[in-house]
């Protein structure tokens, strides 16, 4: 007797889940191996990417001062403005959103590269045969790996600060777009203090992270 067995449907969705972080690693994997061959080795993509996201903590530190001077000139505009000001409070929201992403994103590379430097250097340790040669650089490896934890914490602690000016932000433009009228502007300029507090502690962590990010940078090269 025959029997008819019916075949199973894979969904594509879950095969993807299952193989992008594969692949993904295969990718950065090749990267780094076509990067090597000339002569630019993980520390120094490393370098490069920690300055990238040095450079955009800076920018994200300018564009929310910026907000912050453009939310106070519009709870100064008159009713004929409400408009106009709403045009401009929500591109100032929408770019510091974008530098927000940005500041994210360049903090995933630099852990990216930095697992794939210290996976490297763990590998490499074993391939000595001057015991204190290894010893030296394994002493190394730690204190730059102690260097990297703090300044990945002060990097994270400064993309978490931007996280409450956005939500005020978003809120206050959100209320200004459904009630153009003058008491949504004065509704705002109760929000102007708290949205203040914010990017004052923001632009404090910033400073922190930048901080951290050219001292490391200075003890890696």
């Amino acid at each position: 007797m025959v029997k008819n067995f019916q075949r199973k449907k894979i969904n594509p969705l879950v095969v993807l889940i299952v193989l992008l972080p594969l692949l993904l690693s295969s990718c950065a994997d090749t990267y780094y191996g076509a990067m090597e061959k000339v002569g630019v080795h993980k520390r120094d993509i490393m370098v490069d990417r920690v300055e990238n996201a040095r450079d955009a903590q800076e920018d994200a530190q300018e564009q929310f001062q910026t907000a912050l001077e453009q939310f106070n000139s519009v709870v100064q505009l008159e009713d004929s403005d409400l408009k106009r000001a709403y045009d401009k409070l929500n591109a100032e929201y929408e770019a510091s959103k974008d530098i927000a992403e940005t500041v994210s994103s360049r903090i995933e590379k630099v852990e990216d590269v930095a697992g794939a430097l210290f996976e490297e250097w763990e590998e490499e340790l074993e391939l000595y045969q001057n015991k204190e040669f290894r010893r030296s650089s394994k002493v190394k490896l730690e204190k730059t790996k102690t260097r990297y934890r703090d300044m990945l914490s002060s990097m994270h602690r400064a993309e978490k600060s931007m996280e409450p000016v956005l939500r005020i932000f978003q809120d206050n433009v959100l209320y200004l777009k459904h009630n153009l009228n003058a008491q949504a502007i004065g509704s705002l300029k109760g929000e102007f203090a708290s949205l203040k507090g914010e990017i004052e502690r923001l632009v404090k962590s910033m400073n922190q992270a930048i901080d951290q990010s050219n001292k490391f940078i200075a003890d890696i090269k």
